[in-house]
């Protein structure tokens, strides 16, 4: 009997292997295949402390709009933080002045504060890549606050360093 069940085990754990190699290939295909733009920056925090730096992987979804997931590392169980648009100011620029700012800030004055870093590719191709998204806003979404053991459906909106919030006149 005992040779039987070892049969089985081992008839079932073959099978699930199969079975992972199988469903492998389909999974490249899915919406989170394509997040190969990796940046890091950190954020001005909704209470005003510095956050991150955080790891953002991007991919293009339309000739107007990047889309980036947020990690505080680069470790492969790194809980999701935060999701991050970049928007084409042609589109941003469109909104109420007042909601632009609370909500968006300019990648260009971003990235001359020398604190974004594009990595994992030949410094050409990340100058490149620093220059087109210079001409995007960002918005960011935080939805695992700080300290929190799970995220409980808290959504912040952090800022980059050196973004300025309109003066009351």
């Amino acid at each position: 009997m005992r040779l039987s069940i070892k049969s089985v085990l081992m008839v079932c754990a073959g099978a699930l292997f199969a079975f992972s190699l199988a469903a492998s290939p389909a999974l490249a295909d899915g919406p989170a295949d394509g997040y190969d733009i990796h940046v890091q920056a950190p954020h001005m925090m909704d209470d005003g402390t510095v956050g991150g730096p955080f790891h953002h992987y991007c991919k293009g979804i339309s000739d107007q709009i990047l889309q980036c997931l947020l990690f505080e590392s680069t470790d492969p169980k790194a809980p999701l933080m935060a999701i991050e648009y970049f928007v084409s100011k042609d589109l941003s620029r469109k909104l109420p002045k007042i909601k632009w700012h609370r909500f968006f800030h300019d990648h260009k004055i971003e990235i001359a504060t020398g604190r974004v870093k594009v990595l994992d590719v030949p410094e050409d191709q990340a100058k490149a890549i620093a220059e087109a998204a210079s001409k995007t806003d960002g918005v960011i979404y935080h939805l695992w606050q700080k300290g929190q053991e799970f995220p409980d459906g808290t959504v912040t909106f952090p800022q980059s360093l050196g973004h300025s919030f309109p003066q009351p006149e």
